[in-house]
């Protein structure tokens, strides 16, 4: 490989503008895929096959109305009074706006319902005031009709004591005829007293039936009132009438409603909205693609290049790895967005790759460009230097970004499809950033030519003299081996808490619209009405249709007992009844603790009667699944990593310990770096500094991101030191010795390369895009602790401990392992650079 780059390092230096030429044409032609390719960039991600997304197919089947995605609007008054009657008007006129918008399945108007709702409660109120009445009425008729049978009763016991006071008459010898004419009397009193009594039986039995009809009316009174009761924390106004929420429901699944659709929805609202009343669209409808680039990364760059300045002295030379960087980042950012259109792919991919390429591409150009000037400090001619160059810190440069690309695309393997696609994406960067290293850098430091050298460099007559560096003591070596790992374990110690989520509303910039809308609906109308969760109950046996409303308050019932749930209301059924769906308004917002689990227990809640078992979508339920899938991919994840790596370790530097130093070195950088991104965005630690407002979860993929980058970079870093190290072991130096000797060699440009990978990466830190910030933190971070902390502190402190013993490999496995020349040696002995002088050795 490296007599390969060598002869490819050659070539370039001796048709530069070729080279230039043809990058500059991948450049056009990235542009013209992206330009006649390119597609639409989805706000949102998705894992297939979650609980969610299972349940969300369904309801597309069985429940269309509530399958599609929603969003929110959050009207409220600029004075905080109630809204008159004009700016009621318009917003009814706004939400019917965003109705007609195409993809929009309807937009709910928030005073409509709430009309809607009063009118439901004024009705119940009637038809209780109704059942009381007929109650009372039926009371009183009831009455009656005991004061009558009490009457007949009376008129009974006197017409028996007439009957037999009759009869004894006839014993006595009453006439005949007088007893006849007396029974006919008592007969006739009778019959009218059976009359009457047959009258109040009939009205007893009427009465009956009107006491039966209205006690079948009562549990449905009962019922809806229970339903009633249960929703009324459910408001689209609030209380004091200064705040509104109108619902926009889309036709199309939440992470299946495009870009286009929700800017088409906002435009319709914000251009009707009225005089006197500001709008806030919630994160669902405002999320949109976020550009490539800002002051706060322009930052970044600028600090890049006040340290290519400070170390290489020319402009020339600062330029030149910049220059790459840039071509690189934009064939590879376009070349990416081609393929949107074929693939869903979210916003932050690009993004990332920007993020990850700047950096790369600066670094990896910086290893050849001091490769370069060294050799020609010591008098090699240009072309041969930028040949060996190319043969030697080339090969190294591509051997670091393979495992940098190994790592990006191992995400693959985690089965999440949207985390593999950013991990090939930021793999391409990382390709592209390799390829320009080793042609394009050779090109231009071909034109360049001997300006990449200061200017007092190049006047000189004798070469620079560099004193011999002795080896660290070794209470120094312990000192710093126990301080090192004691820094990197209390950094680590907040990682134990770390909860994963996606970010909310929240977490935006506080100028946003995402971020108002979330805020005004937290303190109108309570944290959970930012994260309503769609519960649906599947009943198998059915429901009769006037059975519905007890079933449904009684299924509302049973998810009201649980805790943290604050209301629940009933939102449609299928046709057979067997789907009843539900929304649930749970008591913290969509990333509290309490909400995660209130997710968990209705998922695994029962119902005897009827028997009922239920499920939960929604998007805050969407995100706790996404964010449980990637958590659960994440330890599979570090180990192939962590086997990668001591794999890949063992054949570069044919050693046992360093490898696995090298990666218990990486794990606990890892470590710290969770810890610190843990303290600082979810305990909110220096948050006024880094501008973390509102702490909550870290970011649900940025764990598993931060391994698969950190990892690459880790390894650059412990390549570029530790190969010199082993290289001035093999040349005769002590082990002792070729520590000091490999340090100093590779000590200033691993410095100058990691200050630039912190700075470009620190300049994402106050990104205006949520997800971005922690992401640029953490990687900021981890770069600063593994390339200070464990690359230049640790590393060298073990292997001054250890001594030759770091560099003992059993005999089998070093016939067995093949010989990766990553420093190019070989190629060093066919092309020999004059020795580099030396001065007074030092201590």
């Amino acid at each position: 490989m490296a007599g390969l780059l060598y002869r490819l390092g050659r070539s370039s230096a001796r048709h530069p503008w070729r080279v230039v030429a043809a990058w500059l044409v991948a450049l056009l032609v990235a542009g013209a895929a992206y330009l006649a390719f390119g597609g639409t960039l989805v706000s949102t991600v998705s894992i297939p096959g979650t609980a969610t997304d299972r349940l969300t197919q369904r309801l597309q089947e069985e429940l269309p109305g509530t399958s599609g995605g929603t969003g929110t609007v959050v009207f409220s008054t600029a004075d905080g009074e109630a809204f008159d009657d004009d700016q009621r008007t318009g917003i009814a006129d706004a939400v019917a706006a965003a109705a007609e918008v195409e993809g929009v399945e309807t937009a709910v108007d928030p005073f409509a319902t709430e009309a809607q709702r009063e009118e439901q409660a004024q009705q119940l109120a009637a038809g209780a005031d109704q059942l009381e009445q007929g109650r009372a009425e039926l009371e009183a008729g009831q009455q009656r009709i005991d004061a009558g049978r009490a009457e007949l009763e009376a008129g009974q016991a006197q017409l028996d004591a007439a009957r037999a006071q009759l009869d004894a008459s006839a014993a006595q010898g009453v006439p005949e005829l007088a007893l006849l004419a007396g029974r006919a009397q008592l007969d006739a009193q009778q019959a009218q007293l059976d009359a009457g009594l047959a009258e109040l039986e009939a009205g007893e039995a009427e009465l009956e039936a009107g006491r039966a009809e209205l006690e079948a009316q009562a549990p449905q009174l009962e019922s809806g009132q229970a339903l009633l009761d249960m929703a009324a924390e459910v408001r689209q106004v609030s209380e004091d009438g200064s705040a509104a929420l109108a619902t926009v429901v889309f036709e199309d699944p939440q992470f299946d409603v495009t870009p286009e659709t929700k800017d088409a929805v906002i435009a319709a609202v914000e251009d009707a909205a009225p005089e006197g009343v500001e709008v806030g669209f919630s994160n669902e409808m405002a999320s949109g693609v976020p550009a490539l680039g800002g002051a706060s990364e322009a930052v970044g760059v600028a600090v890049a290049v006040v340290v290519l300045l400070v170390m290489l002295g020319s402009v020339v030379a600062a330029g030149l790895p910049l220059l790459n960087a840039l071509l690189g980042v934009g064939v590879a950012a376009l070349g990416t967005l081609a393929f949107s259109s074929v693939v869903e792919m979210s916003s932050v991919t690009p993004v990332l790759g920007l993020m990850l390429g700047l950096a790369v591409g600066i670094d990896y150009s910086l290893f050849l460009l001091n490769r370069h000037r060294q050799q020609l400090r010591r008098g090699m001619p240009v072309a041969e230097s930028i040949g060996l160059a190319t043969g030697t810190s080339g090969n190294a440069v591509v051997f670091a970004g393979s495992t940098v690309l190994i790592a990006l695309l191992a995400l693959n393997v985690t089965g999440i499809p949207f985390l593999g696609l950013m991990g090939t994406a930021a793999a391409a960067s990382v390709a592209v950033a390799v390829l320009l290293a080793v042609t394009l850098t050779p090109a231009l430091l071909s034109l360049a030519g001997p300006r990449v050298l200061p200017r007092r460099v190049r006047a000189a007559t004798t070469p620079e003299q560099h004193p011999v560096v002795r080896p660290m003591s070794t209470p120094r070596a312990v000192l710093s081996l126990l301080l090192g790992v004691a820094v990197l374990l209390v950094a680590a110690l907040p990682a134990a808490s770390m909860r994963l989520g996606l970010p909310d509303g929240s977490q935006e910039a506080t100028d946003t619209t995402q971020y108002s809308a979330y805020m005004t609906t937290a303190e109108e109308f309570g944290e959970g009405a930012n994260g309503p969760l769609l519960v649906v109950a599947d009943v198998p046996a059915g429901v009769a249709e006037d059975e519905l409303p007890g079933v449904q308050a009684d299924l509302g019932a049973a998810l009201m007992a649980e805790d943290d749930v604050r209301a629940v209301a009933p939102i449609g059924t299928d046709e057979d009844r067997t789907v009843l769906a539900f929304q649930v308004l749970p008591e913290g917002g969509p990333n509290d603790a309490s909400t995660e689990e209130l997710v968990h227990t209705v998922r695994g809640m029962t119902v005897d009667e009827p028997e009922a078992t239920f499920s939960v979508a929604g998007v805050a339920s969407a995100n706790i699944d996404i964010s449980e899938k990637l958590s659960d991919a994440l330890p599979g994840y570090l180990a192939l990593v962590v086997g990668l790596s001591l794999l890949i370790l063992v054949m570069v530097f044919r050693s046992i310990l360093v490898p696995v130093v090298a990666t218990l070195g990486f794990v606990l950088s890892l470590l710290a770096t969770f810890g610190a991104v843990t303290a600082v965005f979810q305990w909110g630690w220096l948050g006024d500094l880094f501008g973390v407002h509102d702490p909550g979860p870290v970011l649900s993929f940025l764990p598993t991101i931060v391994i698969g980058i950190l990892f690459g970079l880790a390894m650059d870093y412990q390549l570029f030191l530790t190969s010199g190290v082993r290289e001035a072991y093999a040349h005769g130096a002590t082990a002792r010795q070729a520590v000091a000797e490999g340090v100093r060699a590779g000590r200033a440009v691993v410095t100058a390369a990691a200050i630039i990978m912190v700075s470009v990466f620190a300049g994402f830190v106050f990104s205006h895009i949520a997800v971005i910030r922690p992401m640029g933190f953490a990687l900021a971070f981890g770069v600063l602790v593994d390339a200070f902390v464990v690359r230049m502190t640790l590393v060298p402190a073990f292997l001054h401990l250890v001594g030759e013993k770091a560099w003992w490999l059993p005999r089998w496995l070093d016939r067995v392992l093949p010989d990766v020349d990553v420093e190019g040696a070989k190629l060093e002995r066919e092309h020999p650079v004059a020795p580099e002088p030396v001065g007074t050795p030092t201590a």
